[in-house]
């Protein structure tokens, strides 16, 4: 079965993600108000999926972002370099008081019944400010580039994110990329300017120019305004609501070719069920269930996302390419911090039905 996506088959770049870059302070299980310590993680929705393609799928990837000239861009910038990615970077000079600065996400990992809790301090990012105009396309898809990915979390920004992400679609449509974009809904980002009704107004434009896109059954509704059916499902497990919607949202945009989520139950904070489905030209897909014990769920879905790319990219069934993104996700989830620490192989033997037995 044919996916319907016409890949190029090289390119200097396989991949090339535009979004922010974040740092994040995690406590581990300790909440915030009684931390006295924090690990630092390089994060950001789209540059989770740019850094496991390079570093566990082994791809060439860019990332197209803006960077504070100050000590937190350099730790940054270098932990972009030490996970493979080529970077793109418009320069931002901070003023040594309140900025620009690189965005900080504040997430404890939380612990059995006691939820993981995510804030955020996007005072005067950098990234906010990001426009059309801003990064020459021409010279970054020079040599040609395969794929390139955008996500709702840049997107909520500013007026000027969205903006940016269409003008490099259009520009990575003509250089002959396959595109795709995670909705990725933050509700706590769109408040801040205009709520659901701006993230649809905003989200509906840019995946006009879409051919793969990622996102559960609240993502579609919340960010594409396409209404929920009136199904009953089992569990949240349960598919039918996902795929129920998919023929609104493929009438809407045509061009839309792959439509692929995840699948959780939570039953503690460190005990999951996880799946992942596919809609892929025409056709519906599904990974096996597995159950999982979480260290750090943050960045689950990214690695889903990353893996269902490889997939598509290295020309595998369809079924596969969801099984690889089912699996890598998984495998994510059992390691700290918002990347991964994965190897090809590894993700590989998952799909086969690795186990955990002690490998020697």
């Amino acid at each position: 079965m044919s996916n319907g996506l016409k890949i190029n088959p090289k390119g200097s770049l396989d991949f090339v993600s535009l979004g922010a870059l974040v740092h994040r302070l995690d406590p581990g299980i300790i909440p915030f108000r009684k931390a006295t310590e924090c690990k630092i993680y390089v994060s950001g929705g789209e540059f989770n999926v740019a850094a496991n393609l390079a570093d566990c799928f082994r791809l060439n990837t860019g990332i197209v972002t803006a960077k504070v000239n100050y000590p937190i861009g350099d730790l940054i910038a270098e932990r972009v370099k030490a996970m493979g990615v080529k970077p793109f970077f418009k320069e931002f000079k901070h003023n040594g008081v309140n900025g620009p600065n690189m965005a900080t996400v504040y997430s404890d990992r939380g612990f059995g019944l006691r939820a993981p809790v995510v804030f955020y301090n996007r005072s005067n990012e950098a990234a906010a400010l990001l426009k059309p105009g801003d990064f020459n396309w021409d010279e970054i898809f020079d040599g040609g580039v395969r794929w390139f990915h955008s996500g709702g979390i840049f997107a909520s920004l500013s007026e000027t994110t969205g903006e940016l992400i269409i003008e490099a679609m259009k520009k990575a449509k003509k250089a002959g990329a396959v595109v795709s974009f995670d909705l990725n809904f933050r509700a706590k980002l769109w408040n801040i300017w205009g709520g659901e009704q701006k993230a649809v107004e905003v989200i509906k434009r840019i995946v006009e120019h879409v051919d793969v896109l990622v996102g559960n059954e609240e993502d579609l509704q919340k960010g594409l305004g396409i209404p929920g059916p009136e199904v009953i499902t089992k569990s949240k497990l349960d598919p039918s609501t996902f795929f129920s919607m998919i023929d609104d949202v493929v009438s809407k945009y045509p061009k839309i070719k792959v439509v692929a989520t995840t699948l959780r139950e939570v039953h503690s904070t460190n005990r999951h069920s996880w799946n992942a489905v596919a809609w892929i030209n025409g056709s519906t897909y599904s990974a096996p269930t597995c159950e999982m014990d979480v260290i750090d769920r943050v960045g689950g879905g990214d690695g889903f996302a990353s893996g269902f790319i490889y997939g598509l990219l290295s020309n595998a069934a369809p079924e596969m390419a969801v099984k690889l993104g089912w699996a890598h996700g998984a495998l994510l989830t059992t390691y700290p911090g918002d990347t991964t620490m994965a190897t090809l192989e590894e993700v590989q033997a998952f799909t086969k039905g690795g186990s955990a037995r002690i490998q020697r």
